[in-house]
């Protein structure tokens, strides 16, 4: 596979899969995917500020191709878009594969999150950080 450009993006998780990540086909669950790429763009729109970040939505997720046990998974980000309050970030998602070394492109997803304040309302994340008390 040829190597992707990832000059416009950031790694922001790597992990290796293991057996209790399977689902009965003996590949990944895909429910343990997801829960990666909402982690994965946590990271990139905890680059735009020390808020509480929260997730709004997972949109348009493409599984390519599955992944198997003992995959080597890497989870690459991008700012898609940034509004008052809220981030969207493009989360690519490719498996090395365990035997071979192979890189694949398995997922793709964007995941909107916003940016809240102790009462669990929106701010501006340009605001002062709200991680602290």
């Amino acid at each position: 596979m040829a190597k992707a450009d990832r000059s416009d993006q950031r790694l922001a998780l790597r992990i290796v899969t293991l057996p209790r990540d399977t689902n009965h086909y003996g590949t990944i669950f895909g429910g343990v995917i997801l829960g990666y790429i909402d982690q994965a763009g946590f990271v990139e729109a905890r680059r735009h500020g020390a808020h509480r970040w929260v997730t709004a939505s997972i949109d348009r997720v493409d599984f390519h191709a599955p992944v198997h046990l003992g995959d080597t998974v890497s989870f690459y980000t991008s700012t898609a878009r940034a509004g008052t309050s809220s981030v969207t970030v493009r989360v690519e998602v490719e498996a090395e594969r365990y035997l071979t070394g192979d890189r694949v492109a398995v997922t793709s997803a964007e995941v909107t999150l916003v940016a809240v304040n102790a009462a669990g309302k929106p701010i501006p994340f340009h605001s002062p950080p709200t991680v602290a008390g």
